[in-house]
């Protein structure tokens, strides 16, 4: 019998899932990996692929419905199964409705038929009526039945004017009373309300959870990023397809070296216990028109800076397209949050729990600063790191970002 496909745990903080599309039909064949249906988690949008072939026999979960994890979306049956069980639910014929026929008679001049006697019933007399009367009275949808034996003609033959004096009347009880004396028209709502997605519901949830929870304290240095810059020139000129690197490419290898250095801010508080990650699974924070995903660029310290720089442009491609797998939004140990490109000069960002760190990205800005004795226009970047203070303290965050520095300001640094 045909196989239930239910609601899978598709991160490690789901509890319920929406079906957000479906990608196949009931009745249609599915090969095994080919895509179901789109799931909303509570970190993305992901693709569900089926586990074998088949045939999408049921759909029973509809799109936009949130269910709980194991509760059973649709049903997958293979040919053999279809043929020892019958036909799919969507190829099966529809049941032939009995139509009664009317009275041919009536039929066949157009006219409304009278109502059958009732079995065991008296027989009714035949409705009398004149073929203009009928007419119009068809015309307005009007059952000739409700002025049988009222009609002012011989023997209470229906004519026209009963017919017109019936519709008028009619007209009249059916139009709307008077308007009431004007009133001052009521002022436009001032608040528009808006239902937000299942993956901004979570983020509102887990932002308030780590502001709650989390002891925050921030630490903010401003870098030259003049030599950075000029080594991203010359990796364009050089090798224009292969080396096109953005400024947050850059920093996301300076970040990564810099946690393996300073390894305590690439942490999480559990338990009363510092938890130190020996791998650096760097988190990118990629806005979504519905909300804010943060795919995992995973080893980052042990890839070079052209590596980064292209998993990290097909991550965010990924995420803003709702194609994330689930191991690409898992296990990130540090988060990198950048609104540089938006012309922010600087923010605090929110801590990503369980993480014990985050790294708030500022704009590129020319400033006049003191160089070698001299005022001179610098082109000069602010960051943020966001600590939690159960996990380490400032001067562990202040060694963060001073090696963040060098490595930036000092770009051959990053080995690229």
């Amino acid at each position: 019998m045909p196989e239930e496909i239910v609601m899978p745990r598709l991160s490690d903080t789901m509890t319920e899932g929406t079906v957000a599309k479906w990608l196949k039909r009931e009745g249609e064949p599915v090969r095994k990996g080919e895509p179901l249906l789109e799931v909303e988690t509570d970190k993305a949008t992901m693709e569900l692929s089926a586990y074998r072939d088949g045939v999408l026999t049921k759909i029973l979960v509809q799109e936009g419905t949130t269910v709980p994890l194991g509760t059973p979306i649709a049903l997958l049956a293979t040919p053999e199964e279809l043929q020892a069980g019958g036909t799919p639910p969507s190829q099966a014929p529809a049941a032939e409705v009995p139509r009664v026929a009317g009275p041919p008679a009536a039929e066949a001049r157009g006219q409304p038929a009278a109502p059958a006697p009732t079995e065991g019933g008296p027989e009714t007399e035949p409705l009398r009526a004149t073929p203009v009367a009928r007419r119009v009275a068809e015309e307005h949808g009007l059952d000739l039945t409700v002025l049988a034996g009222k009609g002012s003609g011989p023997g209470g033959r229906i004519v026209l004017a009963d017919v017109e004096r019936y519709l008028a009347e009619r007209a009249q009880a059916a139009a709307p009373p008077p308007p009431a004396p004007a009133a001052a028209a009521p002022p436009a709502p001032e608040v528009e309300l808006r239902a937000v997605s299942r993956i901004h519901q979570v983020m509102a949830q887990r932002t308030a959870q780590s502001a709650r929870e989390i002891p925050h304290y921030y630490l903010t240095i401003e870098i030259d990023m003049a030599a950075a810059l000029d080594l991203r020139r010359q990796l364009a000129a050089l090798a224009p397809t292969e080396g096109k690197v953005s400024i947050n490419d850059l920093v996301l290898r300076a970040t990564a070296l810099a946690l393996r250095a300073v390894p305590e801010v690439n942490s999480t508080w559990q338990d009363g216990r510092l938890a130190i990650h020996r791998r650096v699974h760097l988190g990118l924070a990629v806005a979504v028109p519905d909300g804010l995903v943060v795919p995992v660029i995973r080893d980052a310290d042990q890839k070079t800076l052209l590596q980064i720089a292209a998993e990290a442009h097909a991550l965010a491609a990924k995420a803003r397209a709702g194609k994330l797998r689930l191991e690409e939004i898992q296990g990130s140990t540090f988060t990198v949050s950048n609104l540089g490109m938006f012309e922010v000069e600087e923010f605090r960002g929110i801590i990503n729990p369980p993480e014990a760190g985050l790294l708030a990205v500022g704009a590129v800005i020319e400033k006049p600063v003191a160089l070698n004795g001299q005022l001179a226009l610098r082109p000069r970047m602010r960051v943020t790191l966001a600590a939690d203070h159960r996990a380490y303290s400032g001067d562990v965050g202040a060694r963060f970002l001073q090696t963040l520095r060098r490595l930036l300001e000092e770009p051959l640094r990053l080995a690229f």
